[in-house]
């Protein structure tokens, strides 16, 4: 559905998010839970519980693991044949066709999200219909500091208000990107996007969505208008 904007301006260039943008990461938590000996469902219980309380994935693994270490774990999951990051089998099904969609009108497409420095390659071997992948960690800069979202529309060469940021985080997507002057679409899905909750913010979106699919339609009609 579409936002509360008085003054509609054109898009040029969109940029999506990664993680539950385009990567589903139910699969990815679930793996962790597993390796740490933790159910499945206990697991996301307590991610959601420490969402809702401003907490995050970090805090989670260290609940279930005191002083858990990242890289040593991944270390281990890497000897052990377990694969760490993300992969083909993770990406959503309506990603593809979404950022296709969007190319096809012209736009510049950009994929950009807060991530380690091997999510490069991960993406990489996806061979996604994108103009630019950015990951925060090899940029040097995360979300939601400005400098990310200013990052995307020099990339773009664009004017911040012609960029459309999609995201399903109202805390590192939809409130800096607003704040910046790009326009955006908040995503609601994964467990931030429906967790996390703020109605003004929301009022401020382009778009309120439930899936990429009828994205590009949307976009198209917008400029259009």
């Amino acid at each position: 559905m579409t936002g509360d904007l008085h003054t509609p301006r054109p898009v040029q260039a969109v940029f999506l998010d990664i993680g539950e943008t385009l990567i589903n990461e139910g699969e990815i938590y679930g793996r962790w839970a597993d390796w740490l000996g933790v159910p499945r469902h206990t697991f996301l219980a307590k991610l959601g519980a420490l969402l809702a309380t401003g907490g995050t994935h970090r805090d989670l693994l260290d609940y279930f693991r005191p002083g858990f270490d990242l890289a040593e774990e991944e270390r281990r999951r890497a000897a052990a044949g377990v694969p760490n990051g993300f992969g083909a089998d993770d990406l959503y099904p309506d990603a593809r066709a979404c950022l296709s969609g969007l190319r096809g009108q012209g736009l510049y497409v950009g994929i950009a999200g807060n991530q380690p420095v091997e999510a490069a390659a991960q993406m990489a071997a996806l061979g996604l219909d994108a103009d630019v992948v950015g990951i925060s960690d090899v940029w040097g800069v995360q979300k939601p500091a400005q400098e990310f979202f200013e990052r995307c529309a020099q990339l773009a060469d664009v004017l911040p208000d012609r960029v459309l940021y999609v995201g399903d985080r109202i805390d590192n997507d939809i409130r800096p990107a607003l704040a910046f002057g790009m326009q955006a679409a908040f995503l609601r899905r994964g467990p931030w996007g429906h967790i996390q909750r703020d109605d003004e913010a929301l009022r401020g979106c382009l778009f309120v969505l439930d899936d990429l699919a009828a994205l590009p339609k949307l976009v198209a009609d917008h400029n259009a208008a």
